[in-house]
């Protein structure tokens, strides 16, 4: 009895901290990721695409640029590890990817940290029907960048 008690306390004390929501995510709940979206500011333009989630797995590039000219481009995927636990790969210009793992997740947000990384250390979105706001950011939030881009 003293057992279930002390266990029922750390799952009260793990839920209360925030790590249960984040323990739950499946790939397969990020779906309201997956599209098409743009952001344009005269002449400078940022897309992002996602796949839909596939065998537990979901693919995005981002491609950004001014005019008619490619700038910077970026191949990414979400995906669980061997262990479940759900990270989000970047690989900026083809470098070898780097792993933010899985902090918060909720019906229409997700981020992700790897605080020894040097820049950014965060990455998050948030959906809001058909606009997406992806935010990458520092420790403690500092030297945030957004992108507010729409459905395409």
């Amino acid at each position: 009895m003293r057992v279930m008690r002390a266990s029922i306390a750390v799952s009260i004390l793990i839920a209360a901290a925030g790590a249960a929501p984040a323990q739950r995510t499946t790939v397969a709940s990020l779906a309201w990721l997956s599209g098409a979206w743009v952001e344009e500011k005269g002449r400078e333009w940022t897309e992002e695409s996602w796949s839909p989630p596939r065998g537990g797995v979901m693919l995005g590039t981002g491609l950004s640029g001014r005019g008619g000219a490619a700038r910077d481009y970026e191949y990414m995927r979400i995906a669980a590890g061997a262990d479940g636990a759900i990270a989000f790969w970047g690989s900026p210009r083809g470098r070898p990817a780097v792993a933010f793992p899985l902090v918060s997740a909720s019906a229409n947000q997700v981020a992700f940290e790897n605080p020894s990384h040097d820049f950014p250390t965060r990455i998050s979105y948030r959906r809001s029907g058909d606009f997406l706001t992806a935010t990458i950011s520092g420790p403690s939030g500092r030297g945030a960048l957004s992108w507010h881009y729409r459905r395409r």
